[in-house]
């Protein structure tokens, strides 16, 4: 069955992606209708997070950033597939990056870099990044249960020269990169929900008891990678700028847990900024 529906979506997706992004903004427009009102798309699970997570907001105010998030949901679900078609150009354009100086001298000094990042804007987008670094670059990713979802998403991850690692293969990857002497930079989405058997630490995070996986942190101490935290804001529609903050330099030495505590904190800086940037419909509190 998952290949049945892969073969019907591909081709379908091929062609109306070919469109320019303005005119798939209108497809995202009526995408917004049926994910925030009918049917919906895990709206309870949304309006629950929201109001756990800002009890200080009213009844309103909590509706109106669900409405927001829905609207980005449906832009982000557009931009994912449009990566089918985007030039470098393009990408460039609408990804850009402030500051990367910032990894170019850590290049230079020699280091690997563990960096944080989140289901905050269109963290797919940043495929682009071995553009703008000399590091190789290499996302840790979980694979789909569909594999032939999982094989068209990791093409058009790599379509820059972005590596791919699945969460199981990471140390060996970067063993296999010091061994050639190669400078990796490898990005961890850092806000999903380790399963029940594989929860090792919790901590407040968005008012609420949260559990995190320690997996940055610990390859980042015993590899004495610099730990970098992205901050993806949209600037407007299709268009994102990203920045990166050096959270530590050296990590030898440094205190266990602080390492996740700092880069929870900052992502909570980030969605306290524009709430309805980040993905409310995971089940993030499960447990």
């Amino acid at each position: 069955m998952g290949r049945i529906i892969f073969y019907i979506f591909y081709p379908l997706n091929w062609i109306i992606t070919l469109l320019p992004l303005r005119i798939l903004y209108i497809c995202s427009d009526l995408i917004f209708i049926f994910l925030c009102y009918f049917p919906s798309y895990r709206k309870k699970i949304v309006l629950s997070n929201l109001k756990n997570s800002f009890p200080e907001k009213s009844e309103d105010e909590i509706r109106k950033i669900a409405r927001k998030f829905y609207s980005h949901l449906a832009d982000l679900f557009v931009e994912i597939l449009k990566l089918t078609h985007m030039s470098k150009r393009q990408l460039l354009r609408r990804m850009t990056f402030t500051n990367p100086e910032l990894l170019e001298k850590l290049f230079n000094d020699g280091r690997d870099l563990a960096v944080i990042l989140s289901h905050y804007n269109n963290w797919e987008w940043l495929s682009i990044l071995p553009l703008y670094t000399r590091h190789k670059n290499v996302s840790i990713y979980k694979p789909l249960h569909n594999k032939y979802f999982d094989r068209y998403l990791n093409k058009i991850r790599s379509k820059y020269k972005m590596g791919l690692a699945p969460m199981g293969e990471i140390v060996r990857e970067i063993i296999n990169n010091r061994r050639e002497g190669i400078r990796g930079l490898y990005a961890f989405i850092a806000d999903q929900t380790p399963a029940r058997t594989l929860i090792r630490y919790r901590t407040d995070f968005l008012n609420q008891d949260t559990p995190v996986f320690l997996g940055p942190e610990k390859i980042a101490v015993k590899y004495n990678m610099a730990v970098i935290f992205f901050k993806i804001r949209k600037i407007k529609r299709g268009y994102y700028n990203l920045t990166a903050e050096l959270l530590f330099e050296n990590t030898t030495g440094v205190p266990e847990y602080l390492i996740t505590d700092t880069h929870v904190k900052k992502l909570e800086e980030l969605i306290r900024e524009k709430p309805e940037h980040w993905i409310w419909s995971h089940r993030r509190w499960k447990y």
